[in-house]
Order: C-alpha cells, then sequence, then structure tokens
C-alpha cells in the first residue's frame, strides 16, 4: 500500500506569493531556457511529495521542488545536520521510468511498476529510487525532468556561460533586493572564481555605480557583467578582419575564414553563419557579422576544435569487423575495485550507455543453479547472469546500433552452462547471432553495418564452425585470463548449448603468430594480458598488426591491478589491436584517451583503423619508422590563449581560487609523444589569459592523439585537475577554436573552456 498523500493545501496568502514568485522565474531564467510558461517547467516549480526508496523497510515521503535557477533540484532531509539537499540537473544521467533499477526490483512489488522511476547520476553518486502517488503523476515528473534536463543541455555554451554568471549574481546578492552592493560584488567575484585586491574590486564597482547610490541596479549591473564578460582575445580578432564600418562584411567574414581557419569555404558558407549566428536584425539584412555575432559562431561546433563533419557517423561501416577499433570494457561488472567492490547492472548499463561494444561478463556457478557474474575469488558482490542479460538486451541500442560483444569468461558447471545459454537465447531473441551470415562458410567477419542491431558472443567453442555439430558436452581449455583460471585445472566441462552459439568470436589459446596463421580461422581469437600485449608490440610490431589483419585480438588489465587501474591503450592501437579493454569504472588518463579515441564517427563505438594496418602488403613498424603511406610528416602548432569560467576544485573553501595552467599533450607512436604545458596564473580561474605558443613534430598523424590538461598549480603537492579533452589529431579544426572540459570522469562542465589557435601543416 501507497505511503502517499495529496500534495498539502497552501493558505492563500502562500498561494500568491508563489504564484508571484513563479511569475518571476519564468520571466527570468523560463525564458532564458525558451521554456517561458512552459507547464512542465511550472509543474517542476510548485513540486510535489514523492516517496523515496532505499530499501524494503525504508521508504520514505519527501518533498521535491525545481529551485528558482531551474537547474537545481531541492529535496527536504530529515537529517538533523542536513535540513535540506539539492542537486543539479547537470549532474543527471539519466531519468528511468519505471521499476528499472536494481533497488526498485528488488524492494517494491511488481504491482506499482508505473508509479516507480529512478533518477540515475553521473559518476558514483548513488540511483534516486522514486515513486509517485500514481502513474500519471510518475509520468509527469519523469517528463517534466528530461524537458528540462534537454533543454539544459541543448544550450549553447554562451548561453550556458550566461546562465551561469546571472544565477552566480542571484547567490550573491543575500537580501535579494536585486541590487549589488561592494561587499556583495566581492562575494560574487569569490564566486566565479576569481581573486581581486579591494583595491580593484572598488575601481570596477564606482566604474559601474552611474548613480553614486553606493549600489549596482539596472543598467549598471548590465554595465557590471558586460566589463567582465569582455574578451579582448576576440576585439584582436574581429577588429583585424571587420573592414566595414567596423563589422564584419559577408567578403570580410569569408577573408577570416578562407585565411585564418584555413577552411574550403565559399561565400554561400559565410553567408549561412551570417543567417545562424548574428544576432542583429539590421546586421543580419546586410548581410554584416557583429562581434557578439562573431563570438555566437565561435562557441558554436562550427568554431570548436572538433570537426563537424567527424561528430556523425562518417567513415566506411562496410569493412570487416577486425578492421576497426572496438570500445571495450573489462570486469564490466564492478562499479569499482576487483577485491571488494560492488557488482552492477547498472556498471553494464552505464558501458552501453557510453558507446562500450564489447563488455565482460565473469561468470560462476550460483545459488538456486542461477549462474552469477562477479570477480571469482574475492569478496565483490554478485548479481545473476540473466538480470545482466536483460539489462544488455534494454540498454545495448540505446546510443549505438552497432554491434555488441559479449566476452564470457565462463566457469560454470555444464548445467548452469546450459542455463546460461538458455537465457541468452531467450532473452536476446532475434538480436543473438546463432549462426554464420549467408548460404556458404565464411572466409572472413561480417561489417559492422551488417551486424546492426546484432550481439556476438565470445567464448569457448567445441569444435570448428566447419566441422558440422557436436553431440555433447566436451573438455576445452580454460586458458584464457589466467589470472582468473580455476586453480590447478587446465580444462572446464563445456556444454553443446553454449558452445554453439559461439559464432565469430572463438576463443583459442595464443601459441605464437605462425601457428596463428597456419592453425586458425579468421574467427578464433585470442586474449593477451597486458605484459604479454605490450611485449610483442615491442618485439613484434608488424607481425601483431598483420596478424590483426585477420583475426581479432583482446588485450586486458593486469590481474594485479587489484584497484581497476588501467594501462596505456595507445600502443596497443598502434599494432592494430581491436579490443583493448579497459576498467570503464575507474577515471583516469588512459580512460580519457579512449573517449578521445571513439569521441568522432557518431560516438558509435567503433573507428575504421588506418589504411596502412588493414592493408596486407603494409610493413609499418611504429617502433622504427620507415618511409610509407603511414609517414605523413606534420608541424602541429598551437597558441594556447585564454580559459573561460573554470570551475573551482575546493567549492567548500569560501576564499579558494584556482591558479590554473595547460598541459597540451600528444599520444600516437613513440616518436611522436609529446608533452608542453603553460605558466599557471594566480587566483584566475574566470578568464586567465596565457598566451603561449607550442609547436610539436608529427609522425604519423592517423594514429596521434591530442589532450589538454588544465591543473590548478601548487608548489606543496600534486596539482589538482580541472578539466581535460581529448580527441585525434586528424579531427582537429585549424584557426581560433574553442576546446570544451570534461571532468574527471568525462562529463561536459558546462560554461568552462579553453580559446586556442591551432595550425596542422605539412612539415617543411
Amino acid at each position: 500500500m501507497s505511503c502517499l498523500h495529496k500534495r498539502p493545501k497552501r493558505t492563500k496568502s502562500q498561494d500568491e506569493a508563489l504564484q508571484e514568485q513563479l511569475r518571476k522565474v519564468a520571466q527570468e531564467n523560463g525564458k532564458r531556457l525558451g521554456l517561458e510558461g512552459d507547464a512542465d517547467l511550472q509543474f517542476l516549480l510548485i513540486g510535489g511529495e514523492l516517496v523515496k526508496i532505499r530499501s524494503s523497510s525504508w521508504k520514505k515521503n519527501r518533498f521535491y521542488k525545481l529551485q528558482e535557477d531551474c537547474r537545481t533540484l531541492w529535496h527536504e532531509s530529515k537529517k538533523t545536520f542536513r535540513r535540506n539537499q539539492t542537486f543539479s540537473i547537470d549532474d543527471i544521467e539519466s531519468v528511468r521510468k519505471g521499476r528499472q533499477s536494481e533497488g526498485l526490483k528488488k524492494h517494491t512489488d511488481p504491482s506499482v511498476e508505473e508509479q516507480c522511476f529512478s533518477i540515475i547520476f553521473k559518476g558514483r553518486k548513488k540511483n534516486l529510487d522514486l515513486m509517485a502517488v500514481n502513474a500519471e503523476e510518475a509520468n509527469r515528473w519523469v517528463s517534466s525532468l528530461e524537458k528540462v534536463k534537454t533543454t539544459i543541455s541543448n544550450l549553447s555554451h554562451q548561453q550556458k556561460s550566461e546562465h551561469w554568471i546571472i544565477n552566480c549574481m542571484r547567490k550573491a546578492d543575500k537580501n535579494e533586493d536585486n541590487k549589488m552592493t561592494l561587499k556583495e560584488l566581492k562575494h560574487f567575484l569569490r564566486q566565479i572564481n576569481v581573486e581581486v585586491d579591494d583595491t580593484y574590486a572598488e575601481e570596477i564597482f564606482k566604474k559601474c555605480d552611474k548613480s553614486n547610490s553606493g549600489s549596482l541596479e539596472g543598467a549598471e549591473i548590465k554595465h557590471f557583467y558586460d566589463l567582465l564578460t569582455h574578451r579582448e582575445e576576440i576585439d584582436v580578432i574581429y577588429n583585424k578582419y571587420a573592414q566595414t564600418q567596423g563589422q564584419m562584411s559577408l567578403r570580410d567574414l569569408l577573408n577570416f575564414l578562407l585565411n585564418e581557419q584555413r577552411e574550403q569555404a565559399t561565400a554561400e558558407d559565410a553567408s549561412k553563419l551570417i543567417e545562424k549566428y548574428e544576432v542583429d536584425e539590421t546586421g543580419r539584412q546586410k548581410k554584416h557579422m557583429t562581434k557578439d555575432g562573431f563570438l555566437m559562431y565561435l562557441h558554436h561546433e562550427e568554431g570548436s576544435i572538433l570537426n563537424p563533419a567527424h561528430i556523425p557517423v562518417y567513415q566506411d561501416m562496410s569493412q570487416p569487423l577486425n578492421h576497426y577499433y572496438i570500445s571495450s570494457s573489462h570486469n564490466t561488472y564492478l562499479m569499482e575495485d576487483q577485491l571488494k567492490g560492488p557488482s552492477s547492472t547498472e556498471a553494464y548499463i552505464k558501458a552501453l550507455t557510453k558507446s562500450c561494444r564489447c563488455v565482460e561478463l565473469d561468470c560462476w556457478d550460483g545459488a538456486n543453479g542461477e549462474p552469477v557474474i562477479y570477480h571469482g575469488y574475492t569478496i565483490t558482490s554478485k548479481v545473476l547472469f540473466r538480470d545482466v542479460i536483460k539489462a544488455i538486451k534494454d540498454y545495448a541500442f540505446k546510443t549505438s546500433d552497432y554491434p555488441v560483444i559479449l566476452s564470457l569468461e565462463n566457469h560454470c558447471s555444464v548445467e548452469q552452462q546450459k542455463l546460461m545459454a538458455h537465457y541468452l537465447i531467450s532473452i536476446l531473441g532475434d538480436a543473438l547471432v546463432t549462426k554464420p551470415f549467408g548460404d556458404t562458410m565464411p572466409t572472413n567477419f561480417p561489417s559492422p553495418e551488417e551486424l546492426k542491431g546484432k550481439i556476438l558472443i565470445k567464448g569457448k567453442r567445441l569444435n570448428k564452425l566447419d566441422e558440422g555439430t557436436v553431440s555433447e558436452e566436451d573438455e576445452a581449455a580454460d586458458c584464457e585470463n589466467g589470472q582468473k583460471a580455476k586453480p590447478k585445472k587446465s580444462k572446464i566441462k563445456l556444454a553443446k548449448q553454449l558452445s554453439d552459439i559461439v559464432i565469430y568470436c572463438k576463443s583459442v589459446h595464443f601459441s605464437g603468430f605462425e601457428h596463428a596463421k597456419d592453425s586458425h580461422g579468421f574467427y578464433e581469437m585470442s586474449s593477451f594480458k597486458e605484459s604479454k600485449a605490450f611485449n610483442l608490440a615491442e618485439t613484434s610490431a608488424t607481425a601483431y598488426i598483420h596478424h590483426n589483419m585477420d583475426k581479432l585480438s583482446r588485450i586486458y588489465p593486469a590481474g594485479s591491478r587489484t584497484n581497476s587501474s588501467n594501462y596505456n591503450p595507445v600502443p596497443m592501437w598502434n599494432v592494430g589491436c581491436q579490443i583493448v579493454a579497459l576498467n570503464f569504472q575507474t577515471p583516469s588518463k588512459e580512460m580519457h584517451l579512449n573517449q578521445g579515441r571513439f569521441l568522432t564517427n557518431g560516438t558509435c563505438g567503433y573507428i575504421l583503423k588506418p589504411e596502412f594496418q588493414r592493408s596486407l602488403s603494409s610493413q609499418f613498424d611504429p617502433n622504427t619508422l620507415t618511409q610509407g603511406p603511414w609517414m605523413k610528416r606534420k608541424t602541429f602548432y598551437i597558441m594556447v590563449i585564454s580559459g573561460q569560467q573554470l570551475p573551482k576544485i575546493n567549492k567548500d573553501k569560501h576564499k579558494s581560487i584556482v591558479d590554473p595552467l595547460v598541459r597540451v599533450e600528444i599520444y600516437g607512436v613513440p616518436a611522436d609523444n609529446a608533452s608542453k604545458e603553460t605558466h599557471h596564473i594566480e587566483n584566475n580561474g574566470f578568464n586567465p589569459m596565457w598566451n603561449e605558443n607550442f609547436q610539436f613534430d608529427i609522425h604519423v598523424p592517423e594514429l596521434a592523439m591530442l589532450r589538454f590538461v588544465v591543473e590548478d598549480y601548487d608548489t606543496t603537492s600534486p596539482n589538482d585537475l580541472i578539466g581535460q579533452y581529448c580527441l585525434p589529431l586528424t579531427s582537429v579544426q585549424n584557426g581560433y577554436r574553442h576546446v570544451p572540459l570534461l571532468t574527471k570522469r568525462g562529463d561536459v562542465i558546462c560554461s568552462a573552456g579553453l580559446f586556442v589557435h591551432l595550425m596542422l601543416l605539412d612539415a617543411q
């Protein structure tokens, strides 16, 4: 029985006050979001009571509402030390309707399915499981939250920036009189990560306080905002090209696109940019771009460092599967470390919705005849194999249509293996590949395009594909992930039903490249632990590359990485390994590189390998560079100009301001690896200016990754990460570009960014 009751009635005066408050919010923040007067926004602003569910016995009524900034959800808390709690809409990864989370499935009855929903957060924050009074109310919460979340994420960088600054101003206005005193102005500057001395703060204040009233209001606050957000570096660039009555004509803009941005632009392209980004109607009619329009253009995808042509799926997806790098996860079931961390279906959902296309299932005999997934011989928690397969079925193709590979690490008895096969076939249905494509025995992999919406099983098989069927279970060598193998046993019994659904990814032991070439079919693949793979990449790189032209290779972290740390994936990509499996649950430089590698091509989880890693005539060796089609020497020039609205690292310390520096890193073949960094700027995270130039020599640009790292400089301890961004060097746009910044976990920092000038030119 539900423990909800109807929303409490308010007094007439309370209602009037609330309506007035909502009217102001709708006019200001709602208008900025483009949701002025929107019924769903109003629903969230009024709020309502929901049941928060933590366990079968812990189900409490809590009041939830959207705060006036339209970006923060507030809810009451009964804990004495924190009466109220908030979280940002930006922190929400998704809102799921129904009993989709492990908690709701475990702690609620199926009869309340329609009343339940979950808020899933980015990072490691626990899900928020909730229940509404009825299905209609639940639907309203889900659709309203999704609408506001989508609206905020679709705002331009400039809109997010303005929204953030204005909300900081509102917080600084302690007595809520819509005026700003000198004390409040100083408080505001600290909030936005700028430390200024009292004299400078007073100078700004006097310059804006035209009325000499001792506080800023109305047009004076607008003047202060304009002074604060003025971008001197943009002025310099704009004024250089604005040769027509102080503005950029269509010809001036085209001149900028051709000479500065090095784009193959036409007058029609310039005209489209003016039509799209010019904010002044008169300017649009004259085919002019004002400074505001120019800044708007620079903050959108055309002005971003990432080439917009590389954002959708742009590569040939009809090549054989092994011709692609495949985004891959190791120990996918773990949320934390490998010794005592929790196992969860949520970990699979997070990986799949990040376009991971190969996930690992570590399968063991469970209680009541039900196979489970966990890290064997440890105290990590267990999750039912059946539940994981259901989660994979539901989320495999939410963000990418391209095939998913289930890498089975099988430690089960024959009886439980039969149940595994039953679940795979019955739950996955037509999505599961259970026989080779075509009428004849294949000699090569199908393509990602042919395998759209399909799920492949990687595991042991009792026979070769062309050997017909076997009648019953037999023994198969258990020789893959050595650190997980059963003690003193080298073989396990394999159920025929499970063996029969391993089609294109049969696991076999690696005994050398020549042996693999002579004895193994294209569909027979080996897994290499990192030490073995790195050794082969160093000593037999060309042979490894040729092995990967015909077969798939999977690399996995050493068993000694009990804290779920990661190895550098770049040397593995350099030798053409496709399934370079990383611990997705561990935020790290290695995961930043992985996110950068799979950032382009529709973030579909597949990236076509360079031609020299696919052509049989290739003699490419990343360690000893010789002349060949891979050698396309470039000089990469980069100027780190400025930063915008870098976040505070220590938000608890009121007066904590960052001292930012920027490091520019290149990852690729050993000859291309390099790193250079700027000086640090003291006490300014809002608009630091570096204006520092760097130059890098690049030999194999098709394998090079560019990574930006912004850190808070510290003389006494290691620098703290402020933000980072990584992308393939071949996807970089030349010219003046904005660089978005991501958190350590890979989530976008809404208003933060870098402004740089880049030029990738043929080496002289």
